[in-house]
């Protein structure tokens, strides 16, 4: 296929969306039999079909999604073109969207980018946080400009993007009780309950690795993807927990907790990822810069 035909495009796009041939032809203004007979149309061109057809429903197939993302992030642009083209001024005449994986503090990531957003107020700014794995297909497609998350990519992944690294901090551990016992950080941890980081986060295995060289062995109750839902479920007694040293302060005061300890010997690192879309590489370098400044002087 030498060219893509957009108007049969647009009708897969609306089918798949609204997950009804019925439901898309009512926003079209045609019959069923139009919709779907344009859409047999767009797979016989492509060659291949989109949905697989269960009981008379219709199911996106993996080149059925991969279709459907495309065409989302393409019918998109067009709204927006005809937005910047209507209006008498540039407010919000890009946009500009940022992944975050789940690991990354909020707070954290806050400090990373709220003076950017200020500097440039003109851009609109799309946030999505997701999964390092889930981020990067979206990267791959540029439907991301950039990516903050806690760990780089692995040597050897075939994917066309650059990890920038940040900095680091020190992780510090918190209970909702002050440490009063007689054995001191870290030996306090040995059986203390304990909710740490899943496995799809960038410190889990440098975490596990400390405790076990330490000989620490403290019950672990949960772990958890989601670093604010780990705080909280700590800030209820439900166990300690460990955050990065550069947010101690805001996560006493923000969740009623205590740093009983820090280990210096064991560190979470961050990283920016970018792809090769169009991103405003201006907005990316003035990010990476702040929270490099921040990281580092983070100890």
């Amino acid at each position: 296929m030498h060219h893509l035909n957009y108007h049969h495009l647009y009708y897969f796009y609306l089918i798949a969306r609204e997950g009804s041939i019925a439901k898309a032809a009512k926003l079209l203004h045609v019959t069923p039999q139009t919709a779907s007979g344009q859409l047999s149309t767009f797979e016989n061109q492509l060659g291949y079909s989109l949905f697989d057809r269960i009981n008379k429903r219709l199911y996106l197939n993996d080149k059925g999604k991969v279709s459907f993302q495309y065409a989302s992030e393409i019918f998109q642009k067009g709204h927006q073109l005809a937005e910047i083209l209507s209006s008498d001024d540039d407010v919000n005449s890009k946009e500009f969207v940022i992944g975050i994986t789940n690991g990354v503090p909020k707070v954290l990531f806050y400090d990373f980018v709220h003076d950017t957003m200020r500097n440039f107020a003109n851009v609109k700014y799309v946030i999505k946080e997701d999964s390092f794995d889930g981020l990067l297909k979206e990267l791959a497609i540029n439907a991301i400009d950039f990516i903050v998350a806690d760990r780089g990519i692995a040597p050897g992944t075939q994917i066309n993007a650059n990890s920038h690294f940040l900095g680091e901090s020190s992780l510090s551990f918190f209970a909702k009780e002050p440490l009063l016992n007689q054995h001191s950080f870290p030996e306090c941890l040995n059986h203390m309950p304990l909710l740490i980081q899943g496995n799809t986060s960038g410190i889990h295995h440098a975490l596990t690795s400390w405790l076990e060289s330490e000989q620490l062995y403290p019950k672990i109750v949960a772990e958890f993807d989601d670093s604010a839902l780990l705080k909280l479920f700590g800030s209820e007694n439900l166990g300690a927990f460990c955050a990065p040293s550069a947010i101690s302060a805001h996560v006493e005061t923000q969740y009623g907790v205590h740093c009983i300890g820090q280990a210096n010997n064991l560190n979470e690192r961050y990283y920016a990822i970018t792809g090769k879309s169009r991103a405003d590489y201006t907005i990316i370098e003035a990010i990476i810069k702040t929270a490099q400044c921040i990281l580092n002087n983070s100890d």
